[in-house]
């Protein structure tokens, strides 16, 4: 009802609308209280007004029932909508009374949605009618109206529902004439628009047509275009929208408020703007705002929605870019780096300044932001080709960054772009070298993907080698070398991974047979050396663990006993070191073995497995039969995955029968410069040789494949080829197949036409290629071996004769095999042939006349270090050094005169404790002294001058390696004696560095061959200390390299020894095992060293305390098992020891004393856990090198080192007892001013602990006059006058200096021993013949102190037998006076 009073015109407002407005918060808020509406409530009964209608619409009114109302409002809804706009204000001014007779609350709050929905569009229709002036004026009233069409407009949420499009009419309707429009005038406008917005985005669906969400974007977007101001919290309301997780969880919603944005981008820029501005540059934040959490993401939205509204936002990125929070610039670096990575994305051309900014993000020094930019470089890589420079560029620096994640991240972008886009990486090679350089990361897992990625890369060129870029084909000759370097890692995951590489990339398994070949001869044929060992210690190692797991497999088959289990379980531990993790791997083994037990058809299969004669196909369904049997292929099945490592380790799916026709045929058409050269673009002077090599290689490992006559014609019809490096690498191939079984048992008919050619190679071959004839023979031969070998012999007889030439230098190496593989065939013959024809004709004759250089007048061979220059060019213009083909023929056939006679003295071996005979161990003796003569005589043996420098060097080192190969073969190697040893060890300070360099390689091959028992002995490991001395850095870096390999296949042995069981049953051996002994070896080295000329020369003491530290670091810094008792013991008991080889001589004692010293100095000052642990066997102190003190309890207390080098005790190592702190040097003065001396305690219970002395100014160097120092006082709590059973030092100053050794007198024919060529002359004549014949004359051979104990007074010293080693198998050598 309306009622008039005066000129106005007043609503009737009924309780139910004041209650809606209460509960909806507007009365309040608007200001509007009760009494108001109660007081327009009593004025409504005064004077009422009349309502005019449309014609045909009937009265409407509150107190009609619900059905007739709603048909009434029907009527008049429709008769609404009929009606068009007003031309003026006064069309429909008759209407307004009813306008505002249908805004009453009656209406907008009725319980029948229809009623509410009828009066909405009634109220629309009025507003497009009565448009552009509304019949409503006053604004609580308009507020009231618009929140009630936002209510209704609700109802568009469900398309289904029957009323919906009533719904849609009125959104068209109020799109349509911009009916919110209104709002502008009201102050509080934006919270209705907010509600309005709010809205839509909650209801549009995609149920929605594009006609609705059309008529909702025409409905919002004039609120924002039209406005003269957008709030924060509307901004908030729309473009929250476009971001997640609203944008994922509502797309219906972003994609309204994205259009919206796009269309009203012009007016919300400033907006916009003025929003990051405040965020990014002033750091305002609204936390109201839902918006402020997500600005980095808005950011990325509105660029892909409209980058124009960006343009002046993005620069500002560069502020946080350089911020000082770190999640500021994490979150612009993630910001950016998926705004510049994007497909098409320009922004890093537009926006240069802001792109470099993000570059230098590179090198942040958060390691998170850091990573991050990496991770997007597979982005640009596959989407800018045009940033790859930028990129390449940080790259490279980010490769090399001391975070492992970052490096891994830079592994990954490259390999995973590869994975995606070949041609991306393929075209670079720089991105290629990145992922090279870390194939050789400290990281495994960064090695893992670094090579993986390679060899991917590598696989694809070998599916299509034509159609690759040219970067590619030139890092494909380093890939493969790459990826078999990879071989070289110590860890056992690297070799495992290189393993299974090879057989998927390099040369992929699931290629037929002869594409297969084709691919293993082209990797072969084209790596370098160094992969091409790796390709063969593949081949080998995979062998040692086939047989190994065989022998294990094998073991099943016996019946159960106790015996038997143990033998297993060793075996299991045993093939658990080829594997990672050799501790877990034994667990899964054993249950393995279990199952081995229980599952005969498993254990057949893994017998065909490891016996290698299955074809590849066959082996591959062999494997994956055993493989179903151990459960799910899962990653937390660890069983199964042990297990599957193993089979790729000693399953053969390269190479079988049919594989060795076709590599024997592609090498024989190779060596014949056919088509396959030109198939597979090889080099036809290398293809050959290689192939060859590569036959070899299988024939050692897969033997049985070619024991078939047509392989065996094939490679036995390549001796045919005239090309000198055929034979011995084919002679080679023949030599391995008959170690696996001789040609004589099966192929008689081969070996019928192989010994004729074997015999014509050695009489008129090359010296390889009869050495090889003789291995081939020996191998082969089995019944015709005696006749073949005699007429072998004889030609042998026949070309030794130095007139032969070629054929005499042939016919020596023949001669060194022959009585290396058949000494008791002919052992007179071949002695006498030694005696005559090597010694006496060869070695100890110069034909050559005196070179043109004359003798080396100034060099003195003490004084290597002083005169290296001068060694290396000499003042004459000669080369201290040549390439071996560059020596004359006569110096090369003396060179292999030595190599003879190391053969035949180690066919002459003798593996027992005593001697075989006598005439081995004269044998013995006379080799090693005319080998040591060479060595002490600096090359020249007869000291004439004849052998130019080159030469000299080339017979020092030829001497040193007979001298070491002869060492590791166990009896004969046992009669080296000291002085020869100390002699030998002059090698590793040689003037000339490759002397040194090659010298250092025969070392480590001999200390690595068949530990313990068939390599050199601990001693040798002593001549590390040597090469510590070397200044040349790669030759110390390669010294240190060996060095550590050693020591870890000694640690290796003693570990395996003790996880067998075995170590009770050693434990008297094991200080000729651990390499912990080493430095016992070592100290007498460097006492003896010629550049130490007295014990306080701290010049010398400096170089000698770096070569212990050289030594003395891999086994205290990488040793878990690491004892500072122990080396404290040890070097205790040496200092309380003497020099054996100058017992008596106080300078040669004093340098060994100060070497003590020196050590205990670097073993307190590098150790940082001084606990005492127990060590499980007694030191023994080898009476080779020392002599022991005459009184047992003897303790040495003083210090030999000058004073400043003196170790001082750490604050943190009180429980040491025994630091010496008494100078040696001040004890001397103080005896010569007629002071008590201080005697070397002769008690257990004297030891540093009784003594404590203050030294004031120390006595400066010996050479210096010892008046001039100031006396030291001393404080001894024994008796000074009583007599001490210990060395004390006798005289004042600096003790005599070392004896120096005279040289070897010159050699004569006269001196040389004549061996009779009959077989019975005695023994006893020929020993008489040796003493009066010695090629050293007999004052000045060096000979060794015996080990025994020696009496206080001149009592003689009692002979006993004295080696270089301490190993229990060696037998004394007879000391001569």
């Amino acid at each position: 009802m309306w009622i008039r009073s005066g000129d106005d015109v007043i609503p009737n407002f009924g309780h139910d609308f004041l209650g809606f407005m209460a509960n909806a918060g507007i009365v309040e808020e608007f200001g509007v209280v009760r009494g108001d509406f109660e007081m327009a409530n009593r004025r409504a009964h005064h004077d009422l007004v009349t309502i005019v209608y449309p014609p045909g619409c009937r009265e409407v009114s509150e107190d009609l029932g619900p059905d007739e109302m709603i048909r009434r409002l029907k009527t008049l809804a429709h008769t609404f909508q009929t009606l068009s706009q007003a031309e003026d204000e006064s069309t429909y001014a008759d209407y307004t009374p009813l306008a505002i007779h249908l805004a009453d609350d009656s209406y907008l709050n009725n319980s029948s949605r229809d009623v509410q929905l009828l009066v909405a569009c009634c109220i629309a229709d009025i507003l497009r009618i009565f448009a552009p002036e509304a019949p409503y004026k006053d604004t609580k009233q308009i507020k009231t109206i618009f929140y009630f069409l936002i209510k209704q407009l609700g109802g568009l949420r469900d398309p289904k529902d029957p009323a919906f499009k009533r719904y849609f009419y009125l959104l068209e309707n109020l799109a349509y004439v911009k009916s919110f429009n209104m709002c502008f005038d009201l102050e509080d406008c934006s919270e209705i628009f907010c509600a309005l917005f709010q809205l839509m985005f909650k209801i549009v669906n995609g149920e929605h047509s594009g006609k609705v969400k059309s008529f909702m974007l025409d409905v919002l977007t004039p609120l924002i275009t039209e406005a003269d101001f957008v709030s924060n919290e509307l901004l908030d309301i729309i473009l929250i929208n476009i971001v997640d997780p609203q944008k994922s969880q509502q797309k219906n919603a972003y994609s309204l408020a994205k259009d919206l944005v796009v269309k009203t981008s012009a007016t919300l820029e400033p907006y916009i703007q003025q929003f990051f501005n405040q965020v990014l540059i002033l750091g305002k934040v609204d936390q109201k705002l839902q918006i402020s959490r997500k600005v980095y993401d808005l950011i990325y939205e509105l660029n892909h929605i409209c980058p124009r509204i960006l343009l002046t936002v993005l620069p500002q990125l560069e502020f946080k870019l350089k911020s000082t929070e770190e999640v500021d610039r994490m979150g612009s670096v993630a910001l950016l780096a998926r705004m510049f990575s994007e497909v098409n994305s320009n922004l890093a051309t537009n926006h240069r300044q802001l792109w470099l900014a993000f570059l230098g993000r590179y090198n942040d020094i958060s390691v998170a932001i850091r990573i991050k930019c990496v991770q997007y470089t597979m982005h640009f890589l596959l989407n800018h080709p045009e940033l790859i420079g930028d990129i390449k560029d940080t790259l490279e620096l980010r490769q090399h960054d001391p975070e492992e994640n970052v490096r891994y991240e830079v592994v990954m972008a490259i390999v995973t772009t590869a994975k995606r886009d070949f041609d991306v990486v393929s075209r670079s090679e720089e991105l290629l070298n990145f992922v090279k350089e870390r194939t050789l990361d400290k990281r495994f897992k960064i090695r893992k993907e670094a090579i993986s990625g390679l060899a991917m890369i590598y696989r694809k060129h070998l599916s299509n080698p034509q159609n690759v870029p040219e970067a590619t084909k030139n890092a494909v000759t380093w890939i493969k070398d790459k990826i078999l370097h990879g071989y070289y890692m110590q860890g056992m995951e690297d070799r495992l991974l290189v393993e299974r590489l090879l057989n998927t990339c390099l040369v992929p398994f699931n290629m037929d047979t002869t594409e297969r070949m084709k691919k293993l001869f082209l990797l072969f044929a084209t790596i370098d050396e160094n992969a091409c060992k790796a390709f063969i210690e593949i081949q080998k190692n995979q062998f040692v663990v086939r047989k190994c797991v065989s022998e294990l497999v094998a073991l099943h088959r016996l019946p159960p006993s106790e015996k038997r289990d143990r033998e297993i379980k060793i075996k299991i531990q045993a093939t658990a070191k080829h594997l990672p993790e050799p501790v877990k791997a034994t667990e899964f083994i054993r249950k393995l073995s279990a199952h081995l037990l229980t599952d005969k058809v498993m254990l057949a299969n893994m017998e065909k497995i490891t016996d290698g004669v299955l074809s590849c196909s066959e082996c591959m369904a062999t494997v994956n039969q055993v493989l179903k049997k151990l459960g799910s292929p899962i990653m937390t099945n660890l069983y199964y995955g042990t297990v599957k490592q193993l089979l790729e380790r000693i399953s053969s799916v390269m190479v079988d029968d049919v594989a060795i026709r076709e590599l024997a045929g592609l090498v024989q058409e190779a060596l014949n410069a056919g088509d396959i050269l030109e198939e597979l673009g090889l080099d036809s002077s290398r293809a050959g040789e290689r192939g060859l090599r590569l036959l070899m290689v299988l024939s050692f490992v897969f033997a049985p494949h070619y024991m078939y006559t047509d392989v065996l014609n094939k490679i036995v019809g390549l001796l045919k080829t005239p090309a000198d490096f055929v034979a011995p690498l084919a002679l080679s191939v023949l030599t391995y197949i008959g170690k696996h079984k001789p040609l004589g048992d099966d192929f008689p008919s081969i070996l019928q036409t192989l010994t004729p050619i074997c015999k014509d190679f050695v009489n008129n071959g090359t010296p390889k290629q009869a050495k090889q004839s003789i291995k081939c023979l020996f191998m082969n031969a089995t019944e015709t071996q005696d006749a073949v070998f005699t007429e072998i012999l004889e030609i042998i007889k026949t070309n030794l004769d130095p007139a032969k030439g070629d054929q005499y230098r042939t016919a020596i190496v023949a001669l060194g095999h022959v009585a290396f593989h058949l000494p008791d065939k002919f052992p007179i013959q071949i002695k006498n042939l030694v005696s005559r024809k090597i010694v006496k004709e060869l070695l100890i004759q110069d034909r050559t006349e005196v070179s043109s250089q004359g003798k080396l007048k100034s060099l003195e061979f003490v004084g290597y270090d002083r005169v290296d220059r001068e060694f290396q060019v000499h003042v004459d213009g000669s080369l201290a050094w040549c390439d071996e083909e560059d020596l004359p023929l006569e110096t090369r056939c003396k060179m292999e005169g030595m190599k003879m006679m190391a053969r035949w003295l180690i066919g002459l071996k003798d593996d027992k404790d005593d001697d075989k005979t006598n005439s081995v161990t004269i044998s013995a003796h006379k080799t090693f002294r005319i080998l040591n003569a060479f060595v002490s005589n600096k090359g020249d043996l007869r000291e004439e001058g004849k052998p130019s420098p080159a030469e000299r060097a080339w017979f020092r080192l030829a001497a040193g390696c007979a001298i070491l190969k002869i060492c590791e073969q166990k009896g004969v190697g046992d009669k080296y004696t000291l002085d020869q040893f100390y002699t030998l060890s002059t090698l590793f300070t040689d003037p000339i560095p490759q002397v040194r360099e090659r010298i250092l390689i025969k070392l480590h091959k001999g200390l690595g061959r068949g530990i313990p028992n068939k390599c050199l002995p601990l001693d040798f490991m002593g001549l590390y200390a040597l090469a510590g001395l070397d200044t040349d850095k790669k030759l110390l870096h390669m010294a240190r390299q060996y060095m550590t390999i050693d020591i870890g296949k000694r640690k290796d042995y003693v570990k395996s020894l003790m996880m067998s069981g075995a170590a009770d049953k050693f434990s008297n051996q094991i200080h000729r095992i651990m390499p912990d002994y080493m430095i016992v070896f070592a100290i007498p080295l460097l006492t003896h060293y010629h550049g130490f000329p007295v014990y306080d020369d701290e010049e010398a003491l400096k170089k000698l305390q770096s070569a212990l530290w050289f030594i003395m670091e891999p086994l205290m810094t990488k040793n878990d098992n690491f004892s500072f008792g122990f080396y404290k013991t040890l070097i205790e008991k040496i200092k309380n020891h003497s020099d054996a080889r100058n017992a008596d001589d106080e300078a040669t004692n004093y340098k060994l004393w100060s070497m003590c010293d020196l050590a205990m100095g670097i073993l307190i000052s590098k150790t940082s856990n001084y606990e005492l642990k127990e060590f499980p066997a007694d030191l023994e102190i080898p009476r080779l090198f020392y002599t022991p003190p005459d009184d047992p309890n003897f303790v040495n207390v003083l210090n030999y080192l000058p004073a400043d080098m003196m170790a001082k005790i750490p604050k943190k190592s009180s429980m040491i007892n025994y630091i010496p702190t008494v100078s040696a040097q001040a004890v001397m003065v103080k005896k010569d001013k007629g002071g008590a001396s201080v005697n070397n305690a002769t008690t257990a219970g004297t030891s540093s602990s009784a003594i404590n002395v203050v030294t004031e100014n120390p006595l400066p160097s010996s050479d210096n006059d010892a008046n001039g120092t100031t006396e030291s006082q001393t404080i001894y709590d024994p008796d000074p006058s009583q007599e001490s059973n210990g060395r004390v030092p006798r005289k004042r100053g600096r003790p005599p200096g070392s004896t120096k050794v005279a040289a070897a007198s010159p050699v004569t024919a006269e001196d040389t021993h004549e061996e009779e060529d009959e077989a019975g002359r005695e023994e006893e004549k020929g020993q008489k013949d040796d003493e009066k014949a010695d090629p050293i004359p007999a004052k000045r051979a060096r000979s060794t102190r015996a080990g025994g104990t020696k009496e206080k007074d001149n009592t003689p010293v009692q002979e006993e037998p004295a080696t270089t080693s301490g190993r229990p198998r060696r037998a004394a050598a007879a000391v001569k006076k």
